[in-house]
């Protein structure tokens, strides 16, 4: 899994309890899964359809550096699947894991719209071509 994105937990980030609020991490996942999948799929009407089960293994506090790994498990038609896992920068200790994230291709009028890939494209690669 690559990790590409590090956040820094602020007190804004923070619930009662003074831990990270999971709806602030989903949001960082999502956002970084939309990016992600947009990069991908060439596509900026790219969106979120589907995102399994979400299993907290553990928190983050105040101060805390996180990163956001993401893994490519499946390309489809007009979507691209991704597997997420959140982890604690300096322990490397994992903070959630979602199994399944899709993301699909839209066009103009909402519709899925086929990408036409079937493997990770890398941007360097894309400026040799």
């Amino acid at each position: 899994m690559r990790f590409h994105t590090r956040k820094w937990i602020k007190p804004q980030d923070l619930n009662p309890n003074g831990t990270l609020f999971g709806g602030r991490l989903l949001e960082w996942i999502d956002e970084e899964a939309a990016l992600y999948a947009i990069i991908q799929l060439e596509n900026p009407k790219t969106v979120t359809k589907f995102m399994s089960e979400i299993d907290f293994k553990s928190s983050a506090k105040q101060g805390d550096i996180v990163e956001i790994g993401l893994e490519v498990t499946k390309f489809g038609t007009a979507s691209l699947t991704l597997k997420c896992e959140v982890r604690n920068k300096m322990t490397r200790e994992t903070i959630i894991s979602i199994e399944k994230i899709v993301m699909v291709s839209l066009d103009e009028n909402g519709k899925a719209k086929p990408h036409g890939k079937t493997e990770i494209e890398y941007v360097k690669n894309r400026l040799e071509s």
